[in-house]
């Protein structure tokens, strides 16, 4: 069996290491710094698929990868000992006109054809979530169930200690030291990296902030209004997220950018103005130049592969990334979406 080593501590990069080792590989994790001291070591947590409509490989993607979430995160658990955060808790977004409304009943439809019956697209009234819930001026909710939450700080910790579990090695603090296959999952700066080598912006890193509140909704629906999401966690925290800079000078600084989407929040839910304030936080995530994450062998460098672009799916869709990548490292056989694909990422 090949030596795999996989740089970077991210999501993606434990993803693929603890899928590359679950089949049996020598897989080494090398991070440069620490693991999930880049975006997925944030405060969110949303992992929220895409509207039902409009069917593509992508949105198949992203389903399967939300849909095994309840069996992977209880592997991961059971291996590790540690918990990761993860109920699928659903989502409500408010409907605010009638066109929104029309749209929301249109998608029930889609969801039932295209979810399985595994998860619903329900549209309910704004009273259905007594004391929970946002606004809406149609009187309507979205209520999707397919939505879940995971407290990333916990999943990162959870996810390194089952490859450990499951025989990988983990490196913090180190360097490549070079394998018979490589899979590059850097993050923004792996991006840049790979822009200044192929002459064209493969991707970049947008900042995000974020804060997190004492209040405890553990057992809610997370919510998205105005843009705004705000997240409850089992341990009786609630998070609210997040900005998206395509311009910034320090990475891991709050400003009154945060400021403004807090006061959006309590707009969304005047009840948690008297919610203590625990943390803030700030970081870059990487997002590929479509939008996508950007999976597959790299073009000019033998034995080397990239997993990179998570964004604001990361979390999300990297169960699926995991196993694509394993698929393709490990056993030569390439199930990644045109649309993930490297070559597409280059044109």
């Amino acid at each position: 069996m090949a030596e795999i080593e996989v740089l970077g501590g991210g999501i993606f990069g434990l993803s693929v290491a603890y899928a590359v080792a679950r089949r049996g590989a020598k897989v080494r994790l090398v991070d440069c710094r620490r693991i999930g001291t880049g975006a997925s070591g944030g405060l969110t947590g949303a992992l929220s698929p895409h509207t039902p409509d409009n069917w593509n490989d992508k949105k198949q993607f992203q389903f399967e990868s939300l849909i095994a979430g309840a069996d992977y995160w209880q592997e991961v658990e059971r291996l590790s000992g540690l918990p990761s955060g993860y109920m699928q808790t659903g989502r409500l977004v408010p409907v605010n006109n009638a066109r929104e409304l029309d749209l929301a009943n249109e998608r029930v439809a889609s969801a039932a054809e295209h979810w399985r019956g595994k998860a619903d697209w329900q549209v309910v009234r704004a009273d259905h979530f007594p004391g929970w819930g946002p606004q809406s001026t149609t009187g309507y909710l979205v209520h999707d169930t397919l939505t879940a939450r995971i407290d990333p700080r916990r999943a990162i910790a959870c996810l390194a200690a089952a490859i450990r579990a499951s025989g990988g090695e983990i490196i913090e603090g180190g360097t490549a030291r070079g394998a018979d296959q490589t899979v590059i999952c850097t993050g923004y700066e792996g991006l840049l990296d790979l822009s200044r080598e192929f002459g064209c912006e493969v991707g970049k890193g947008v900042k995000g902030q974020s804060l997190l509140l004492q209040h405890d909704a553990r057992d809610m629906p997370q919510i998205f209004s105005d843009g705004v999401f705000l997240i409850p966690h089992q341990d009786g925290t609630l998070a609210i997220g997040s900005t998206s800079e395509n311009e910034w000078v320090d990475p891991a600084s709050t400003d009154d950018k945060l400021e403004i989407l807090y006061q959006k929040a309590m707009q969304v839910m005047p009840s948690l103005k008297s919610a203590n304030l625990l943390c803030r936080w700030a970081g870059v995530r990487p997002r590929g130049q479509k939008r996508a994450p950007i999976l597959g062998r790299h073009p000019s460098r033998p034995g080397v592969f990239i997993a990179n672009g998570g964004f604001k799916i990361g979390f999300g869709v990297a169960i699926g990334v995991g196993e694509a990548m394993a698929d393709l490292v490990v056993d030569g056989k390439n199930q990644i979406p045109k649309a993930f694909s490297v070559e597409a990422n280059l044109t």
